[in-house]
Order: C-alpha cells, then structure tokens, then sequence
C-alpha cells in the first residue's frame, strides 16, 4: 500500500500556529504503530500550514523514511532554482498549495509551480475548498500537473471536479472525515471518468478533521472501486510520483488443483488385463412374426 498523503508533526522542529491552531506531535514511530496492520511500502509526507516554508523536517522524514517516500512541500514563490533541485535530489516530488487555510497569490504561486515543473517535473497539489475551484479554473488548468487534496471537500464542487479529472488530474482518497459530502458516490463518478485518477491517502493524523483515518475507509474504497482497488491503494500514486511499479505475482483467478495420489481419478491397469473391444458389428436377433 502506497499512502499518498501523510502528515508528520515532529516537535524537533519549529511549528507556527495557524488560526490559533497547534498540533500534537505525530512522528514517523506515531505513523508506523497507527499503520501497523498496514503492508504500507512508501507514500508522500506533505507539509501543513503549521509548518510554513520549514524544510528541515521533510529533509529528516524522508531520510528516515527512505526509499518508496517523497515529499509534497511548500515553497515561497521566489524560492531559488538550487533549492528547487537541492529538494528535489532529497526526495521532494511536488509543490502544495495550501489555499484554504495558508492562502497565496494564485498568479505568483502558478509561476513558481511552472518553473518547478520545468527543472524538476514537479506537479502541484492542491488543498482548497470546492467553492472555490469554479471560479478558479482558468489558472487551474494553466498548471501542467494537478492532484486535487481531499476530493475537492463538497459535493458543490464535484462538476468542477469531474472536468479537472476528464483533462487528467489526480484527486486524493483521503480526509473522509474533514469533507461535507457523499464520499462513496464520488470516489464512484471520480472513477467512472479515469480509473487512473484516485490515489488512497490516510491524511494522519487527520488535524483539524472531523474523525481520523479509520480502517474501515478502505472498505469504502474498496466498495467504490472495485477491482480497481490495488490502483487506487498503490499503482495510481506511485505512477505520479515517478516511482517504480509495485511488482506483484501474477495469479490464476480459477487455478486447478492438484490432486493427491491417492485420490488419482485414473489407475494405471496392465494392457492385458484391459477388457477387450467388441467386435465391430453385432449379429441382430431373429424376430418371429
């Protein structure tokens, strides 16, 4: 399983208080214990508003991470192009626009994302309130590459949604309990139009939402997708991150068993105790009238 987005709040290093909000501490051994029943073999750690430009902790997470883990980081808009690539060389794979609760100028961020994306291949992730996609779609669409954080939040947005997916973006499976809509039928249209499109993450520890992650949201995948499942969980995400693919054995849906010999359906019979053929034709009977 691939977790596409994660979140790690690492009291080694500083956190700003964003709307009066701070975390508790969630580490890379709080992560591991809460997936423990997982099979989890990589994911994206993505940066929150409470930890602002801060690279220091995603440097650390994915060196203890290591491979299979990249990172998703926001950067200030005129970041320099070493930084671009010095990150890039550490593990970072995409730039986070937090809209909804770090703000930005839409126009300087969108350049920042353009030049990223022309040194490093970086796509953009976006955390924003579905009200706000409709009004935002002409720069939106500007950007090469596009995750959508969240599943666009609402049901509001899921026509602007679906559009954005119909021209190739990706929309993470997570935050189930920080959303205001419906999530089983719109992981369902979400895949109805590219099954390709979604991306599990579990968005731990869920600061801020509703409820956190719970087991029981991959039944709902699950559900949703069908079997398209092990896409959404892993082949999906590791395709946009430009990771390798997950090699799994091949298996017969309906394999024939094999029988022990004792219960062979055929036994091996001397040819001269094989009971002979008939003759060819059979004389009929004389019938009296």
């Amino acid at each position: 399983m691939f977790d596409a987005h994660v979140h790690l709040i690492d009291p080694r290093f500083p956190l700003i208080e964003n709307e009066g909000y701070l975390p508790d501490p969630f580490t890379i051994a709080d992560y591991r214990k809460r997936m423990s029943r997982f099979d989890i073999d990589g994911g994206a750690v993505v940066s929150g508003s409470f930890q602002g430009f801060d690279q220091d902790f995603m440097r650390a997470a994915l060196a203890e991470l290591g491979a299979g883990w990249v990172g998703v980081t926001m950067l200030r808009e005129d970041a320099a192009d070493a930084e671009i690539l010095e990150l890039n060389r550490a593990g970072v794979r995409a730039l986070r626009f937090n809209l909804k609760r770090a703000g930005g100028d839409i126009v300087g961020l969108t350049m920042l994302a353009l030049r990223a994306y022309e040194l490093a291949g970086w796509h953009v992730e976006l955390y924003i309130d579905g009200s706000m996609l409709g009004s935002l779609e002409p720069v939106i669409t500007k950007l090469p590459v596009l995750s959508i954080d969240h599943m666009g939040m609402s049901d509001d947005c899921l026509p602007y949604l679906l559009n954005l997916v119909d021209r190739g973006a990706k929309v993470k499976a997570s935050g189930f309990g920080r959303v205001s809509m419906n999530v089983g039928m719109a992981l369902r249209k979400i895949h109805a139009v590219n099954p390709e499109a979604l991306m599990f993450g579990s968005d731990l520890p869920g600061t801020r939402a509703g409820r956190p992650f719970l087991d029981h949201d991959i039944d709902i995948i699950a559900d949703a997708v069908g079997d398209d499942l092990h896409r959404v969980l892993e082949d999906n995400a590791r395709a946009f991150y430009r990771l390798p693919a997950e090699q799994r054995p091949s298996q017969d849906p309906d394999p024939t068993l094999q029988l022990p010999v004792s219960q062979s359906p055929t036994l091996r019979i001397p040819r001269s105790e094989l009971p002979k053929s008939p003759p060819d034709t059979l004389p009929l009977p004389i019938i009296e009238r």
